[in-house]
């Protein structure tokens, strides 16, 4: 593999454009040249903690500006950022640490209760109010950025099995970058709004896209609607990322006011956005950019822009630049229309699994299979159906709970609805829909549902049962954990 050397990002931004805004996190506002210098700091102090060129570094972080120098700390030391999710618990945490061979351990001080519930063994953990108090040590850092080597360890969420952790390159980020900026655009005056963690594949990608691109990122230490409305039309924030379920709870809050016109790209990922809550963006004159991507793939893969909102309704567009993809059954390429396997190919894919030979992302040609499962039209426009994992098959028939969760949340009555299969002695399987009903009168029962369904899907789609709840599990991106949902449904099992 070739070895490909650019300068250090940050190092490069800050001598470029030194006096831009660089982070923005509540009362904190630091230029590019104080990041920089911060970031250069805290590399040091990681040499005094241990740490060093190739090692496996674990963090645990909040979303803060201290988080976003130690992250650019690491790529100054050539150490491997291993992002944790903080909403895991210590079994799960200590599995992940003890799988990537972390050497040395970061926290945020909120997270302490949580560190000393970890087994320690022989790797050293260390505190921000630790790591901040140690000395600087005069070494030199890398003034240069391998594109091959390592940049960062993310851990897919296991859906079925133990998680894998999914390596990142700082060529995968860079590729991840550039495709999105020839996509979307560059404008004097963008800001990026981060609501969503740090640690997720699409937080850290707006991280890197900062120093990349020269703009403020704004950070959101939590998800709040009505204070992302108020820096959306406040604070010239040009562009968000957001879940469907997120976007839907800033429209309730927003009421019937409207953003203003320098809001001008709206990033929705996690899955295919209601009709309903496009109609409502139409409305308010929303920009709605409707995207398909993966932690393997560093972030977008496919974007859908708001010029093809009503025509290709559904649809998560076509891949960006240097990236490409196809659908794929039995070894064969799917003619538009036919459903299959999305396959990807591209820069930005990542190597492969860490601790998983077998496992590797691309085949022999470079292409990734996704486990995902789609179509494209005869425009050459990316329709995701749903993953392989989570379909459901009965009598030989392929439901795809995506489709069915689309018409429930069409139901005025529904806030939210999740679908997964169960095991049915004659089908197979049948889908059974968990839905969160919306503050309406009068209330919705099962049988309205029903027959809401059975007038918008074929009969074999319609759900066998339905569960009424509270509110859905969410990941900490806001996505639709099904698999706990499959959980609920043994626990939940009807009599008979």
């Amino acid at each position: 593999m070739s070895i490909q050397k650019v300068p250090n990002w940050l190092s490069k931004r800050a001598a470029t454009t030194p006096e831009r805004i660089a982070v923005i996190d509540g009362d904190t506002r630091w230029t590019f040249e104080e990041l920089d210098q911060k970031a250069q700091e805290t590399a040091r102090r990681l040499t005094s903690a241990g740490a060093g060129r190739g090692d496996f570094v674990a963090v645990l972080l909040a979303s803060t500006a201290d988080a976003v120098r130690i992250i650019h700390a690491l790529q100054y030391l050539g150490a491997v950022i291993v992002l944790l999710n903080s909403r895991l618990t210590p079994f799960e945490l200590e599995w992940q640490i003890n799988d990537s061979g972390a050497k040395l351990l970061v926290f945020d001080n909120e997270f302490k209760d949580l560190v000393e519930n970890l087994l320690k063994n022989d790797r050293k953990t260390i505190s921000y109010d630790e790591l901040f108090r140690l000395p600087e040590p005069d070494i030199p850092l890398s003034s240069e950025i391998d594109l091959d080597s390592l940049h960062t360890i993310i851990y897919t969420s296991g859906t079925t099995g133990r998680p894998k952790g999914v390596m990142l390159t700082n060529g995968n980020h860079w590729a991840s970058a550039v495709g999105s900026v020839l996509n979307l655009g560059l404008e004097p005056g963008d800001k990026w709004l981060v609501c969503v963690p740090l640690f997720h594949m699409s937080g850290l990608s707006i991280l890197i896209r900062s120093v990349i691109y020269g703009i403020p990122m704004i950070i959101h230490d939590k998800f709040l609607p009505e204070r992302v409305n108020i820096s959306i039309c406040h604070e010239g924030v040009t562009i968000i990322s957001v879940v469907s379920s997120m976007l839907s709870r800033m429209l309730d809050t927003l009421e019937e006011r409207r953003y203003p016109e320098t809001l001008r790209c709206v990033l929705t990922g996690g899955g295919p956005v209601p009709e309903p809550l496009l109609r409502e963006c139409r409305r308010k004159n929303v920009p709605v950019y409707q995207t398909y991507g993966l932690t393997e793939t560093s972030s977008q893969f496919a974007t859908l822009s708001p010029d093809y909102m009503d025509s290709k309704l559904g649809s998560a567009g076509k891949s960006l630049f240097m990236s490409e993809l196809k659908i794929m059954e039995n070894g064969r390429e799917l003619k538009p229309g036919e459903h299959g396997e999305i396959v990807l190919k591209g820069p930005n894919v990542a190597r492969g699994y860490l601790n998983h030979d077998a496992h590797r992302l691309q085949d022999s040609d470079g292409w990734f299979r996704t486990g995902d499962f789609g179509y494209v039209d005869s425009d050459g426009f990316l329709y995701v159906l749903d993953r392989r994992s989570d379909l459901i098959i009965s009598g030989g028939e392929n439901i795809y709970p995506a489709e069915i969760e689309a018409v429930l949340s069409s139901h005025p009555s529904v806030r939210e609805a999740g679908v997964v299969g169960e095991r049915d002695k004659i089908w197979g399987q049948s889908p059974v829909a968990f839905v969160a009903l919306a503050d309406s009168e009068p209330p919705i029962d099962e049988d309205e549902l029903t027959q809401f369904c059975r007038e918008k899907l074929a009969g074999y789609k319609c759900p066998r049962r339905f569960i009424f709840v509270d509110k859905l599990p969410r990941g900490a991106s806001s996505k639709l954990l099904r698999r706990e949902l499959s959980k609920l449904i043994e626990q939940r099992a009807p009599e008979g």
